[in-house]
């Protein structure tokens, strides 16, 4: 298959719209303008729709009205941009809609830096806003896997009609690497049967709500969904697994920090340390029964990540806390080396085996 080097936030739009992406709405923000600057060159060409939002406010509410008439839509942005939009999202979760948000992640708190981070995390996966509900969010680590994963996301948002998030960063989305792209996609799921797309009198209207001021109803509608995400925990689960047959150390890591750390891995094993890599790919639904598979044979677990800690809490819940888990970070924006990574190693398991 041909192959193009391409930028990833850039890689990023062109598989949205071969994916059967109709409508963009989205709002400028470093790191991850190049992907709304992309989709106005080439959304209107493909037959879509792009539009510049007042706001990221607005930008992720027009994204709920599109996707209620059962049309691909998404929108993108950064960090506290992401912040601005959680309402919505929370909104798209409670009307049951499909929709694809992306995160390119940048230092923080508040307005931080313009460098890549992963202080997103419990943001995308525990907090994402308001009410009791779950997005799928998706933690790709390269150019390639991000596109793989936007046909991924799309697909998964539709059938369990729930909003889907690929949490990247800033260093995935301003690098380029050679990525291919699999054809534009010819049919789309048929969502007659809810969406809001016209009923020429033919049925009955349907109506996209989150409110419903009847307590035993919403209460009903929230574990109707939770019975779903029971469905989206059992089946959609992904991770890579990297030397952990015999690992005595697995390190954790996604993302960014994942290619980092599974450099320090192989590095490790070059010095006869049995380590090993777990890169959790759905960081909601969280891979458990994986990691627990992964660390059979482990003795301990290092966390790496870019932030100060966040997803060692669900390692740590995943192994029912079963093995020592220390961390390794860094954040602000900084990027670990794998040296520093091989350094956490050989200080835990105390160098090379004898």
């Amino acid at each position: 298959m041909e192959k193009s080097l391409m930028k990833g936030n850039e890689a990023l739009a062109e598989a949205a719209i071969r994916a059967g992406c109709k409508c963009f709405f989205g709002y400028p923000i470093t790191p991850q303008t190049e992907l709304s600057a992309y989709m106005t060159k080439r959304m209107e060409k493909s037959g879509g729709v792009f539009l510049q939002a007042e706001s990221e406010i607005a930008a992720i509410n027009m994204v709920l009205g599109a996707a209620s008439t059962g049309v691909r839509a998404m929108t993108s942005s950064s960090s506290p941009g992401v912040s601005l939009k959680a309402e919505g999202i929370s909104y798209m979760a409670g009307s049951d809609l499909p929709g694809l948000i992306i995160n390119v992640q940048r230092g923080g708190p508040g307005l931080g830096s313009i460098q890549p981070a992963q202080s997103d995390y419990y943001q995308a996966t525990h907090a994402m806003g308001h009410g009791d509900f779950h997005i799928l969010v998706y933690a790709p680590c390269s150019v390639q896997e991000m596109v793989d994963t936007v046909m991924l996301a799309f697909d998964k948002a539709d059938e369990y009609r729930i909003p889907a998030m690929i949490l990247a960063d800033g260093l995935l989305g301003q690098m380029m690497e050679p990525v291919s792209f699999p054809e534009p996609r010819k049919t789309l799921p048929d969502k007659s049967d809810w969406a809001a797309c016209g009923h020429a009198n033919q049925r009955e209207h349907h109506i996209i709500n989150s409110l419903f001021l009847d307590a035993p109803l919403l209460e009903a509608k929230v574990q109707e969904r939770f019975r779903r995400y029971a469905v989206i925990e059992a089946n959609e689960t992904d991770a890579e697994v990297y030397c952990c047959d015999d690992a005595e150390i697995v390190v954790t890591a996604y993302g960014t920090s994942a290619r980092v750390a599974k450099s320090a891995v192989t590095a490790a094993r070059k010095k006869d340390i049995r380590a090993g890599l777990f890169r959790p790919k759905t960081l909601w639904p969280f891979p458990k029964k994986k990691l627990c598979e992964a660390t059979k044979h482990a003795v301990q677990i290092l966390d790496v990540e870019m932030s100060m800690g966040q997803m060692i809490d669900d390692v740590r819940l995943a192994t029912e806390c079963r093995l020592p888990t220390a961390f390794f970070g860094r954040t602000g924006g900084v990027i670990p080396t794998p040296v520093e990574v091989l350094a956490e190693i050989e200080k835990l398991t105390g160098g090379a085996a004898q």
